[in-house]
């Protein structure tokens, strides 16, 4: 049931006295949630719909969120709850942009090796993720940048890089 949902962000804490919550949108264009009628709170493993009766976006990925059903002397024992969207409402990411679930399970093709496996996973380290790809039994580890990435299809589940010369030699040799 998870993978039916993407992270959005956290209730952070209360604010005001009816019951208002202070959150986080942890995205990179806040402003294309200012307007959501409704999210998902994850209340002790599960996925449960909350209506939103008021939101304001207040910059830096904060926004005040007032729920229909969440009273003032509520509003405390939400700080902390993370809050989820369907899937279906993920924005599409055009050209050679894509979220990281998305290619997992792609073909990796490099622009001179051609293709070297199946992207599996992507770790993320200190900000940096790495995309890992399955090659035979070894794994290759790839900084998921996008000045490696040079295509992507999505018809043909194909992520087309050009990785830092001797890089995947490195692995494989």
């Amino acid at each position: 049931m998870d993978n039916e949902f993407f992270y959005l962000g956290t209730l952070t804490k209360p604010f005001g006295l009816k019951g208002g919550l202070c959150a986080f949108f942890d995205t990179d264009n806040p402003e294309n949630y200012a307007n959501l009628p409704a999210v998902f709170l994850d209340l002790d493993g599960e996925k449960i719909p909350y209506t939103i009766e008021n939101i304001t976006y207040r910059g830096n990925n904060q926004f005040i969120i007032q729920f229909a059903d969440i009273k003032a002397n509520e509003a405390r024992d939400f700080a902390g709850v993370e809050l989820y969207l369907p899937m279906s409402q993920l924005p599409k990411l055009p050209g050679n942009r894509f979220y990281f679930h998305e290619v997992i399970g792609f073909d990796v093709v490099d622009g001179q090796l051609g293709n070297i496996g199946v992207c599996r996973e992507f770790l993320e380290v200190s900000n940096n993720p790495i995309m890992v790809v399955a090659h035979d039994e070894k794994e290759i580890l790839i900084p998921a940048s996008q000045q490696f990435v040079t295509g992507v299809d999505r018809d043909n589940r194909t992520l087309h890089i050009r990785a830092p010369e001797g890089l995947i030699d490195m692995y494989l040799g």
